[in-house]
């Protein structure tokens, strides 16, 4: 375990590295096309029919931000996005394929789409629509560049991180940076404030809070804002890239004082976002106080949370079990076997805390956070509430690496990563175990 972690990394409440060794370094995403998803479709119970409904295509996007590319997508058609479904958000700076659903859209209709860096086509119909969650996982291929050791120095890093792992059992399942914005990382403070009522101060967190790492044209209108307050010279001075904050600066300029209304000029998804991102951070901040109190990841202890796995195989946070000194040796048999997880909660309003050594780290950090979970019934904005959930607190995955020459840096080395991950589990989160890295360098 190290605990020397990156400020950036703090803030969102990873605190330490799983492992002891040193880390390759290096950076990601040098190129678009050196961080490639493929989201693998949980197409159980989805039937395939003429006449459907919905029109299920494949896309395939570079550089596209999700929520921009449905709000784009619907344009081009002419429709609502409410009308476009889809199963998980991915990453930006990437090259991904997914599956989306379009209601009441022909095949014909995909010609309306022009967009550059997307590629679609149809798969079939369907009465079933793509919701969010509606996938097993991810498959990815990323490259690191820019590594300045040895191939062999390398090779050897990368053995000794990977024996690391398998002793804890798999890799920490923190929510990766990205969660929470990788160059703003706002999103969790955005929900705090909501959690506390204070709807104007999350709206001017979220439009107008800088940040030291944004670029700096941004940084000064940004500033500029959250002195004055001025909603009107916000919409003159904020670029047209920061659609978000734009959107919320206009409602306010035709309501002001609105905050939970320019909440609402959100989308839906977004809105439940910043309340997630703040889960996200509690979450991360008891798994990084389970670590460092060397309290095992890979077996219960009493008082301890476990999820079961599903018909696929993988855990399912909905079928839990808190466990007793009775049961926990048939319980660890069942985690050794891979049938059985411990978890962490995602706090919510119906919340419970673990028992024992955990329930105490978790009520700590709670009552740190000074938030109630009473407050995740949010009776002025009901539409973010959260009930919460578990989450597995290991994810267990052996990447394939392939060391070559890196030719953007003459004298340096990359490697190719080739992994798969369960829905919800971060790329990010096990590469920074083997990059050790600024987190900066992992956006």
């Amino acid at each position: 375990m190290i605990t020397d972690v990156f400020e950036s990394e703090k803030i969102v409440g990873i605190e330490c590295y799983a492992t002891d060794s040193e880390g390759i370094g290096g950076r990601i995403r040098e190129l678009v096309e050196d961080f490639n998803v493929v989201e693998i479709p949980d197409d159980i119970g989805r039937k395939y029919v003429d006449d459907g409904k919905y029109l299920i295509a494949q896309v395939t996007k570079s550089s596209w931000d999700t929520h921009n590319l449905v709000r784009d997508m619907a344009r081009n058609l002419r429709v609502s996005s409410t009308r476009i479904g889809w199963a998980g958000t991915k990453d930006k700076r990437a090259v991904t394929t997914q599956l989306i659903s379009l209601w009441d859209t022909s095949e014909s209709d995909l010609e309306k789409i022009s967009m550059r860096g997307i590629e679609i086509s149809a798969v079939g119909r369907s009465n079933s629509k793509i919701a969010l969650g509606d996938l097993v996982g991810n498959r990815f291929i990323i490259i690191i560049r820019d590594i300045g050791l040895s191939s062999d120095e390398v090779d050897k890093r990368l053995d000794d991180i990977t024996m690391q792992t398998k002793k804890i059992g798999g890799f920490v399942n923190f929510f990766g940076i990205q969660r929470f914005g990788s160059r703003r990382p706002v999103t969790h403070v955005v929900g705090k404030l909501l959690l506390e009522g204070d709807f104007e101060g999350a709206a001017y967190t979220y439009i107008a809070k800088a940040y030291k790492d944004e670029n700096e044209d941004t940084k000064v209108v940004r500033n500029a804002v959250w002195e004055s307050r001025d909603v009107a010279q916000g919409i003159e001075t904020f670029p047209l890239s920061l659609r978000f904050e734009r959107a919320m600066l206009h409602h306010l300029d035709k309501c002001p004082e609105d905050y939970v209304g320019s909440f609402m000029a959100l989308s839906p998804n977004l809105q439940k976002l910043f309340i997630h991102a703040f889960q996200s951070y509690m979450f991360n901040r008891i798994l990084s106080a389970r670590i460092m109190e060397g309290i095992p990841l890979d077996e219960a202890i009493v008082g301890d949370v476990v999820c079961f796995r599903n018909e696929q195989g993988l855990p399912d946070a909905k079928k839990v079990q808190t466990i007793t000194e009775k049961d926990l040796k048939a319980v660890n048999r069942l985690i050794a076997k891979g049938r059985a997880w411990v978890t962490a909660p995602i706090l919510g309003y119906e919340s419970e805390y673990s028992g024992g050594r955990m329930g105490e780290i978790e009520k700590r950090i709670v009552e740190e956070s000074g938030i109630e979970l009473s407050a995740f019934r949010m009776e002025a904005f009901p539409e973010i509430s959260s009930k919460g959930l578990r989450r597995e607190i290991l994810t267990v995955v052996v990447p394939a690496f392939e060391v070559s020459e890196d030719e953007l840096h003459e004298g340096k080395v990359k490697v190719t990563a080739s992994f798969s991950l369960p829905k919800g589990c971060y790329a990010t989160t096990v590469l920074r175990e083997y990059m050790k890295g600024n987190p900066l360098d992992l956006s």
